[in-house]
């Protein structure tokens, strides 16, 4: 009895330094050379294996040997044809998952980063670009100096963070209440215990120093170049705020009455109260000459040939602002509705009244999220949302929990087969519903499903509301001549339109639906690229000067979380529903930053950050 307890006792050391082990390799830092990775994952099968077998025990060892040398640049294209045999002999004779799982995951990485292989061999190093860089500037699509204005909020400097992200960011409240926050992903942070909460710091920051009363930079000397701006949503408005800090003439083309595309429009005023967002729209308008057209669509009430005339460059950032149906019978019927539409008229003033009211919502998006938690506030009597598979929950997990709190009901593994419609009235009176059971992963590690042996069912509703997608309104554009490949306007990686000399495009039109912080970003290349295209290389600075980098015991601390309303309390209205930080937990959450950007990774010389 006491070796079976000593036994249990040691399991679960072992299981808080798995723990710890996974938070590791959860912070593995981007840019990191990806075979290293891949032999660090091997050994671990090694350290599994339990000798039985020949082919897992000796014949594993024998791959690390191959992946060694073709790491330290000691091997040839026969080497690499060596392992490849061994592991698949490995994975066809291997007694169990330790062998198969291990020799597969090397066979997976001769195809994913064939390219690594290859300098590795021929090079002797990795391939080009391959280096440690600062995580969270890294996977922020906008690449904003996120430990530097940490620093400034450390410092008690707010207003100096908010132009530390605006060198990169101009809408630095609205990603303060709504970014997915990508630069949280593989903070190093975790490796002590949790990631930072970068969007909590930001929003703290704009809740102190509001943006349309900090100070822009001072604008170029005019250049005397006149662009137009297709779209005042995040990615217009971030291309025309950086071109006219350059010193060019911007004019915007918006086809609503206010500026802010989705960020207005889609987003729910309980996440973004659209007072907020009109702190950065008007700190944006300051920045220099820039001029708005109001309730103007190119194509009707001006037209593309008509801007490039009168314009020494485009800029196309419409967004994709119109909601997916589906192609089945009935997907018109009254009461079903895409839930970006659904949310453009709820933010438009003409929200549904939904009291006693059964919802059906079919995705699992943000979009869908929002809708979902909009129709509560409506007085729907129920909110179910249904799935085919947990994969198709892609919105933040945050999000999903809240939609819980709020009283919205989930429900996955049933596949949507058609709607059922009143054939007098045309309204929609319920969904059927296919239960699905879970089979294969597919090549992207997706779970795949297929029919479960139960028969399809009816639920009824008195709205479908369907998350499935938005799309852009590129019609008129095509027909002006500017490619499109379904539904998408084709442009490269620094925004150029393929085969239109001065028109650039950027945004959910060009990639299909993202999020904001992608559509800014794009935004941001743009303009720089445009000044380029128009014979400058203009540099927007803020001129702040970061704060010291101070050492961090790295004692672990827990992280300061955003708090919310009660749910009951905030199920009632469209009331902003997250709360500020107090100074106490901003300034213990910014003083847990390891400063990647001074100490590790990411260390460059004479730069702020990575570009």
């Amino acid at each position: 009895m006491r070796k079976l307890a000593k036994r249990g006792n040691m399991n679960e050391r072992m299981d808080v330094v798995l723990r710890k082990f996974r938070s590791r390799m959860t912070s593995y830092p981007p840019g990191m050379c990806p075979l290293s990775l891949y032999r660090s994952l091997l050994q671990i099968s090694m350290n599994q294996s339990c000798g039985k077998c020949v082919p897992c025990r000796d014949g594993l060892a024998e791959v690390d040997f191959y992946l060694k040398s073709i790491l330290y640049g000691d091997a040839t294209e026969e080497t690499l044809d060596k392992m490849e045999k061994k592991c698949r002999m490995i994975a066809q004779t291997a007694d169990c998952a330790v062998g198969v799982v291990g020799a597969n995951l090397i066979l997976d990485s001769l195809t994913e980063f064939a390219d690594e292989y290859e300098s590795h061999i021929k090079n002797r190093r990795c391939a080009e670009n391959t280096i440690q860089t600062t995580p969270c500037i890294t996977l922020c699509p906008a690449h904003v100096d996120v430990p530097g204005y940490i620093g400034m909020i450390r410092e008690g400097d707010y207003e100096g963070a908010v132009k530390v992200i605006r060198e990169r960011n101009p809408f630095p409240t609205a990603c303060a209440m709504v970014c997915e926050h990508p630069c949280e992903k593989k903070c190093r942070r975790t490796m002590v215990d949790a990631p930072l909460n970068i969007r909590g710091l930001k929003k703290y920051a704009v809740d102190n120093a509001r943006a349309d009363k900090v100070s822009t930079p001072a604008p170029n000397v005019k250049t005397g170049k006149k662009i137009a701006v297709v779209g005042g949503g995040p990615s217009g408005m971030t291309a025309a705020y950086f071109l006219a800090l350059m010193g060019h003439e911007v004019v915007i083309y918006e086809e609503h009455e206010k500026l802010g595309g989705m960020l207005r429009y889609g987003i729910p005023e309980y996440r973004l109260p659209k007072e907020r967002l009109d702190e950065d729209i008007t700190a944006i308008l300051n920045a220099g000459d820039i001029t708005v057209h109001y309730n103007t669509k190119v194509g009707r009430d001006i037209s593309m040939g008509e801007l490039r005339e009168q314009y020494d460059a485009v800029y196309m950032g419409i967004g994709a602002q119109l909601g997916n149906r589906m192609p089945i019978e009935n997907a018109d019927a009254e009461n079903v509705i895409p839930a970006a539409d659904f949310l453009q008229q709820v933010a438009g003033g003409n929200a549904p009244d939904l009291t006693g009211k059964k919802v059906v919502l079919i995705g699992g998006g943000n979009v869908a999220m929002d809708a979902a938690r909009t129709a509560v506030r409506l007085n729907a009597e129920s909110i179910h949302v249904f799935t085919r598979k947990r994969d198709d929950y892609t919105a933040l997990e945050s999000e999903i929990e809240s939609a819980m709190q709020e009283g919205v009901r989930f429900r996955t593994l049933l596949n949507f087969l058609n709607i059922e419609a009143d054939k007098e009235t045309g309204k929609v009176q319920a969904v059927w519903l296919q239960p699905e059971i879970l089979a294969e992963f597919d090549n992207n590690g997706m779970m795949t499903t297929e029919h479960s042996s139960n028969y399809p069912y009816r639920f009824k509703c008195d709205l479908l509301i369907l998350g499935v997608g938005q799309r852009s309104d590129v019609a008129d554009f095509e027909k002006a001549g500017v490619p499109v490949n379904r539904g998408r306007i084709l442009a490269d990686e620094t925004c150029a339109v393929d085969g239109l000399d001065g028109v650039f495009s950027g945004g959910d039109c060009v990639t299909g639906p993202s999020t904001a912080i992608n559509a800014i970003a794009a935004g941001q290349v743009a303009a720089y690229n445009i000044d380029e295209y128009l014979g400058y290389h203009h540099k927007v600075n803020s001129d702040v000067e970061i704060p010291p980098a101070y050492p961090n015991p790295c004692i672990p601390t827990g992280r300061a979380e955003i708090e919310e309303k009660d749910p009951f309390e905030r199920r009632d209205n469209f009331d902003h529903v997250e709360l500020t930080m107090t100074y106490e937990e901003a300034m213990r959450e910014a003083g847990r930053c390891l400063r990647c950007d001074h100490y590790g990774c990411g260390v460059m010389e004479g730069g702020r950050g990575d570009d």
